[in-house]
């Protein structure tokens, strides 16, 4: 069992420039010298546990592609793990999340499971490092990792988790009494927001550091309606009619051109909605977690109302989330429920699976999904951060999401976007879609400031910052 080596291509830093205003270039250039400085003579290295899916790989994909255009040395690993290991860690997932998931325990077998995993990792990692080199391990499924990096001496080892709960329970507890001894063992550890941040972790050196996106990717950049159109038909989830002839191609990271190629996964679905139609779009991993049944049910009180929107529910493909064994069974729930909905419902509804061969492509599919989209929804019931969130922000679409973990770090209640309270109220979820449905104008204001909000906070200039004072404070 041995860590593999994610291949990533150089990207400018130019593709911020315009973005973001004259100051913030000036403030992220001035960091980026302090941080060639700091850097001098070592590798910064990235360990995780999947190179697709999910918030953490595509802003590895990111980071490291600008770093190694600035010149900077960052490089990125996956481990290897058993069936069963991902299993544990899915529960590990859920259990810091204060969800029961599979209800599993975390006892001396599931440790001796996460150690065995570990050590055979380890021994594959630990051959490539330098005496001064950074790590960081992103989230649990890593993190037994960093006491052999620490034992090995010189190198600085960062944990980064990014999930969390706002809440103490006892599920919470038991997750972070089987992580104790092996992130305690860092040198400093990240979080997205202050509450997430454990006991366990008091007295180490930590830091809060939301995530970003990067504006420029496939999945942010600024595509032309007729692109996105003709993009959403190729993959067929939009109509053909009234085809006008666009190409469906977008900007690869390398700045040549792109094109959807593939077609998405229809699992369940009615007619396809034609590009007049209005939409609503959840666009997440298929977990329960993610509440895609919860979508499903609340998007039939809007349609109760009779406001003739459709509803696509996307997520990738089965098997190509390599740490996540709970997609197949979620998506099957979620067809079972499609089904029990009356037949005018169901005929407004499609559950797509997107492709994932080629994650350029998939992101872009992404992109046009949320662009076309009239509303975008996060009904999650327990979030980390929520990229998704920041993405269709970016994109200058309102969003209906649930104020948990870090959405609410994200949303300003009814000025860029609307926050349910309560995750379980499906009234409350149609009510807000229905409102933005019926008041166009009023939605298009919410998606005005969004996009603004994500320029001045959620862009990688700020993220990147913060990491550089983080290392100079290690470092330094």
């Amino acid at each position: 069992m041995t860590v593999s080596e994610v291949k990533v291509p150089s990207l400018s830093l130019e593709r911020l420039r315009g973005v973001i205003d004259a100051q913030a270039w000036e403030r992220l250039e001035d960091g980026l010298r302090r941080a060639a400085v700091l850097l001098e003579g070592r590798t910064v290295w990235n360990v995780n546990s999947t190179s697709a899916g999910g918030g953490v790989a595509e802003m590895l994909w990111s980071w490291v592609g600008l770093a190694h255009g600035l010149g900077i040395g960052m490089r990125w690993l996956t481990i290897d793990g058993t069936p069963e290991f991902f299993t544990l860690t899915k529960r590990l997932h859920n259990y810091l999340h204060g969800e029961l998931g599979d209800g599993g325990p975390l006892g001396a077998e599931e440790r001796e499971i996460f150690e065995q995993v570990s050590r055979e990792n380890a021994e594959s990692l630990l051959a490539q490092l330098g005496p001064e080199d950074v790590v960081y391990v992103h989230d649990p499924q890593p993190a037994g990792l960093i006491p052999y990096i620490a034992a090995a001496g010189g190198r600085t080892v960062i944990w980064r988790c990014h999930i969390g709960a706002d809440e103490r329970n006892e599920l919470t507890a038991a997750a972070w009494e089987l992580l104790e001894p092996y992130v305690t063992e860092a040198d400093a550890a990240v979080f997205s927001r202050k509450a997430f941040l454990p006991e366990i972790c008091e007295g180490m050196t930590t830091a809060i550091v939301p995530p970003s996106i990067d504006a420029a990717s496939p999945k942010n950049q600024d595509m032309a309606p007729a692109q996105v159109r003709a993009i959403l038909r190729q993959t067929g989830l939009l109509a053909k009619d009234g085809d006008d002839g666009a190409e469906p191609t977008f900007e690869l990271p390398d700045e040549s051109e792109g094109r959807v190629e593939r077609h998405c996964e229809l699992i369940v679905g009615g007619e396809l909605p034609s590009p007049d139609i209005p939409l609503v779009v959840q666009v997440s991993r298929w977990d329960r977690l993610k509440d895609p049944i919860g979508v499903l049910r609340g998007f039939a009180e809007v349609e109760s109302d009779g406001h003739g929107a459709h509803l696509i529910l996307a997520g990738p493909s089965l098997g190509a989330v390599s740490d996540d064994p709970d997609g197949a069974g979620v998506l099957t729930e979620v067809a079972e429920e499609w089904h029990r909905l009356p037949e005018e419902i169901r005929s407004r509804i499609l559950l797509a699976c997107l492709p994932m061969d080629d994650l350029d492509e998939n992101a872009a599919i992404v992109n046009a999904l949320q662009r076309q989209a009239t509303i975008v929804v996060q009904k999650s019931l327990k979030e980390g951060f929520g990229l998704t969130v920041t993405e269709a922000m970016w994109k200058g679409r309102p969003v209906v999401a649930t104020d948990t973990g870090g959405i609410g770090d994200q949303i300003e209640d009814g000025v860029t976007g609307v926050l349910l309270q309560n995750p379980l109220d499906q009234t409350a979820f149609a009510g807000a879609v229905s409102r933005l449905l019926e008041a166009p104008e009023h939605a298009e204001a919410i998606g005005r400031a969004a996009r603004e909000s994500v320029r001045d906070n959620f862009l990688e200039n700020r993220h990147t910052l913060q990491y550089v004072e983080l290392l100079e404070r290690l470092l330094g």
